[in-house]
C-alpha cells in the first residue's frame, strides 16, 4: 500500500485517483503527525511526501520515519512546487528520500517511478523470504547434523559396549567404524577377518547383503590373529534406512563355536544311537521271528502227544472203565485236561500267527459275519440266541484276522449268557472322523466304528484293562470254558490294523464291545513301508 502525505486535499485527491486507476492501493494523510501515526499502525511499500506543510515539513517527517526501526527501509519520494533549488533537493536526499520530484508532476513519469519502487519492494520481500527460508533450512540441517552426530556417537558407544565383534559399513560396503574386539581378528580397521579356503569370505557375505538390500545372516568361520583355530560365528548384517535409502549397515559377529561343537557332538551321538536302535530293532525282529517260529513249531508238535493221550485215554476208558468206575472218573479228567490243553495250544498258535501278519485288501465284513454264523449255527440254535447284524461297509483289512476278531467276540457273547435268558446280540456300524469310541458321526469319515452288544452276564468295568491281556480270566474254568487268549487276540489284531478296541459293561446287564477300524489302510501301509526301508 502507498501512503500520500499532503496538506492540500486537492493534491491528495488527484494523486489518489491517479494511482488507484492503475490498481495501486492508496492511503492518505493531511499532516506529518497523522502520517507518523498511520506508519506505526500499517505497512507501506512507498511514501509520497509533500515538502511544504505546516507544523512539520516533509524533511522533518522523513527524518522521523527513518528513525523508526519498522519504517526505516520504506522508500520516500518528495514532491515540491516551491523548494526546487539544489539545497532543498540535497536536504531531501540527506533526510532519507530516494527520489525528489518537482511540480507540476508528469503522471506517466510518476507511475513509472511508483512501479519501479513496487518491483523493488516485491523483489526485496522475496529476497527476505528466501533468506528466511535459507536460514530455517540451515538451522534444520544443523539440528539434523547434531542429531546424526549424537546418534552416531550413541551407536558407537553401544557397539563398543557389546561383548562381540561389531562394525558399521557405508552404503557401498566401506568400513566406517569397528569396535575394540575387531582387532583380535583383523590386522587393521580396513582389513577383514580371514576365513578358511573354500568357504564363504566375509567380503562375499557383505556383497550378498548389499545386493539383497535386506538383513542377512551368514555362518562363517574366522580365526583370531596369531592363535588358535577357526571359530564358528554368525555374521548378521542389518541395514539402517534413511529417507528411503540405506544410510549404513550395522554388522555383528556372534561367537557360536561352543554351541556348534555341542550340536555336532549331540548329532553324532544321536546318529550313533539311531544306528544302535536300528540294529537292536533288527535283532529284535529276528528274535521275534525266531520266537514266533518256535511257538508255531512247539504248538504244532505238542498237539501230537496230546492226541495220543486223548486216543489212548478213550481206549482205556471204553475197555476198562465199566469194570473200574473210579479209574474211568480219573480217565475222564485226563481227557478233559487234554482237551483244554489242545484248545490252549491252538489259541497260542493263532496268537503267534498274528505277528506274522498278512496282506491288506478290500474285505466284505458282511460275508465274514454270515460265514461265522453258519459255523455257529448249532450253538446259536442250542442257546436260542437272536442275532441282528446291520449292513457293514467295505474295509481295507486282513480278512482272516477280521474273521478271528468277530469269531471271538460273538463266541464270548454266546458263552457268557445268563442262565434262563435267551442271548440277544446286535452288531451295528457307523462312520466317524476319528479313532474314538464315542466320537461324532461323519457319513464320509475315514473310520468305521463297529459295536457288538449283548445281554449276557457282563463284567465289572474295573477289570476293563485286564480282559484284553493274554491268559487273563474274570471267571473260573468251572463256570465258563476258555483259555483267556481270545480277547488278547482281538486286541492284537485291532492294533495291527491301526484301530481301537474297548468295552463297556455292567454286571448282570450285558456288555458292549466297540471296535474302530480305518476304512482304508494307506497311511498304515506307508508307515510299514517306511519302517522296512
Amino acid at each position: 500500500m502507498i501512503l500520500i502525505v499532503d496538506d492540500r486535499p486537492e493534491n491528495l485527491y488527484s494523486l489518489q485517483q491517479l494511482l488507484e486507476l492503475n490498481h495501486f492501493k492508496v492511503d492518505t494523510a493531511a499532516s506529518g503527525e497523522e502520517a507518523l501515526r498511520k506508519i506505526l499502525r500499517n505497512t507501506y511499500f512507498l511514501i509520497i511526501l509533500d515538502v511544504q506543510m505546516p507544523d512539520m515539513d516533509g524533511f522533518e517527517v522523513a527524518e522521523a520515519i527513518t528513525g523508526y526501526s519498522k519504517s526505516k527501509d520504506i522508500p520516500i519520494i518528495f514532491l515540491s512546487a516551491v523548494s526546487v533549488e539544489k539545497r532543498f533537493i540535497t536536504r531531501g536526499y540527506s533526510s532519507g528520500g530516494l527520489d525528489y520530484i518537482t511540480k507540476p508532476v508528469d503522471p506517466e513519469i510518476l507511475l513509472l517511478k511508483v512501479s519501479t519502487f513496487y518491483r523493488l519492494h516485491q523483489q526485496t520481500r522475496e529476497l527476505h523470504e528466501a533468506q528466511e527460508a535459507l536460514r530455517q533450512e540451515v538451522m534444520e540441517r544443523k539440528l539434523a547434523q547434531e542429531a546424526l552426530s549424537h546418534s552416531l556417537d550413541e551407536l558407537r558407544s553401544i557397539l563398543e559396549s557389546i561383548q562381540q565383534i561389531a562394525f558399521t559399513l557405508g552404503p557401498e560396503g566401506n568400513i566406517e567404524f569397528v569396535n575394540r574386539y575387531w582387532h583380535r581378528y583383523a590386522a587393521s580397521p580396513d582389513a577383514l577377518p580371514d576365513t578358511p579356503e573354500g568357504e564363504p569370505s566375509v567380503a562375499e557375505c557383505i556383497g550378498k547383503a548389499i545386493a539383497s538390500a535386506q538383513q542377512e545372516v551368514f555362518e562363517v568361520r574366522i580365526k583370531p590373529l596369531g592363535e588358535g583355530d577357526f571359530r564358528y560365528h554368525l555374521l548378521s548384517l542389518t541395514p539402517v534406512w534413511k529417507e528411503g535409502a540405506i544410510g549404513k549397515w550395522v554388522c555383528i559377529f556372534n561367537d557360536i563355536h561352543e554351541q556348534k561343537m555341542i550340536n555336532q557332538l549331540l548329532e553324532n551321538r544321536v546318529e550313533e544311537r539311531t544306528r544302535e536302535l536300528r540294529q537292536a530293532n533288527r535283532d529284535l525282529e529276528y528274535s521275534n521271528h525266531e520266537l514266533q517260529q518256535f511257538a508255531y513249531v512247539a504248538s504244532h508238535d505238542l498237539k501230537e502227544p496230546l492226541r495220543k493221550i486223548q486216543v489212548f485215554s478213550n481206549l482205556i476208558s471204553s475197555k476198562f472203565g465199566p469194570e473200574v468206575p473210579e479209574a474211568e472218573h480219573y480217565l475222564n479228567k485226563i481227557v478233559s485236561s487234554a482237551a483244554r490243553m489242545n484248545s490252549l495250544i491252538t489259541d497260542v498258535l493263532e496268537y503267534s500267527k498274528i505277528s506274522i501278519g498278512g496282506q491288506f485288501r478290500p474285505t466284505d465284513v458282511n460275508t465274514i459275519l454270515r460265514d461265522i454264523l453258519d459255523d455257529m449255527e448249532l450253538l446259536v440254535r442250542e442257546k436260542g440266541a437272536v442275532i441282528r447284524i446291520d449292513d457293514m461297509p467295505l474295509l481295507h483289512a486282513i480278512p482272516s484276522q477280521i474273521r478271528q476278531v468277530f469269531q471271538n467276540i460273538l463266541s464270548n457273547a454266546l458263552k457268557f449268557s445268563r442262565k434262563g435268558v435267551s442271548p440277544e446280540i446286535t452288531v451295528s456300524a457307523e462312520r466317524t472322523g476319528e479313532v474314538c469310541a464315542s466320537g461324532e458321526l461323519h457319513p464320509g469319515g475315514p473310520y468305521c466304528r463297529i459295536t457288538v452288544r449283548d445281554n449276557g452276564i457282563g463284567f465289572d468295568e474295573r477289570y476293563l484293562d485286564k480282559i484284553f491281556v493274554i491268559f487273563q480270566r474274570l471267571h473260573g474254568r468251572t463256570e465258563f470254558e476258555g483259555t483267556g487268549i481270545g480277547l488278547a487276540i482281538v486286541k492284537k489284531i485291532i492294533d495291527t490294523h491301526g484301530g481301537l478296541v474297548t468295552a463297556s459293561s455292567r454286571e448282570g446287564e450285558g456288555s458292549s464291545f466297540t471296535i474302530v477300524l480305518p476304512v482304508h489302510q494307506h497311511q498304515l501301509e506307508n508307515h510299514i513301508q517306511d519302517s522296512d526301508t
